[in-house]
């Protein structure tokens, strides 16, 4: 039985996640193990984290739209597309186990690790954004892959669509930023259905979570725009090694927790 702490730590973890995942990517590497720490198998803790991610791209949508960001249609386009894919993606992940689910992740995170270190590179001028034409298409198909590995896992789809919406359809972070969380939001919630169609999701812990996230994100999204493409960019870069290290180490990291931090009681 969970005591009044842990919903205190879940709305932190939300706030933390919600920031993380609005100006970068990767915050369910955080949110999903905390779920599974209270108790919820990864197949319930993957469609619970779907709830807040759902509250929480709806809370960012609103906070750049206050600040006059806005990438209509194209970001209705590429979430249609996006929402196709997850329902393939979401009805794959009812019965996914940890250890398939980690070598994936891994995977993903180290692709995208490559693409920042060898990524090319773009001058101010050049960043003439490509939205129409076979530029849209392109993205579009793109998209419906991204929305199968978004109802799929999610966790760490936020730097892939950044950096392709930078470096292909060449908008600037903070517009790249818009976008993603508007298509999130529309293809997360077929996902949540697929999900809860198939009762796996805590909905209880799903809302406490999402008072969280909710609230990381309409900081997130008011204060990265304020900040501009520098500060989205060295957050990016920080974002994705920290994640990259946190999956290679990631079995290291929990006996250490156990340790020297939590009392043996949660560890066995």
């Amino acid at each position: 039985m969970l005591e009044w702490y842990h919903y205190l730590l879940l709305v932190a973890v939300g706030f933390a996640v919600g920031f993380i995942n609005t100006v970068a990517g990767g915050g369910s590497l955080l949110s999903l193990p905390t779920l599974i720490f209270l108790g919820l198998p990864p197949a319930v803790a993957n469609g619970t984290n779907r709830v807040a991610i759902v509250i929480q791209t709806a809370m960012a949508t609103a906070g750049f739209k206050s600040k006059g960001i806005s990438t209509y249609p194209l970001n209705i386009y590429l979430g249609i597309a996006a929402f196709l894919g997850s329902i393939i993606g979401a009805y794959i992940a009812v019965d996914i186990d940890g250890e398939t689910f980690n070598r994936i992740l891994a995977i993903v995170m180290l692709a995208v690790v490559l693409i920042i270190i060898f990524k090319p590179k773009m001058r101010v001028g050049e960043l003439e954004e490509r939205l129409t034409g076979k530029y849209l298409w392109v993205s579009l198909i793109v998209f419906f892959f991204f929305g199968i590995y978004g109802g799929f896992i999610n966790a760490g789809l936020g730097f892939l669509m950044m950096l392709f919406m930078h470096f292909y359809n060449r908008m600037n972070l903070v517009r790249v930023n818009a976008t993603k969380v508007a298509v999130v939001f529309i293809y997360m919630l077929a996902a949540l259905a697929v999900f809860a169609f198939n009762d796996k999701i805590d909905w209880k812990l799903g809302f406490i979570l999402a008072i969280g996230n909710g609230s990381g994100a309409w900081f997130a999204s008011r204060f990265s725009v304020k900040k501009g493409d520098g500060f989205i960019k060295t957050f990016l870069v920080v974002a994705v090694i920290v994640m990259a290290v946190k999956l290679w180490f990631g079995d290291q990291l929990m006996d250490w927790i156990c340790n020297y931090i939590l009392s043996d009681d949660y560890c066995s």
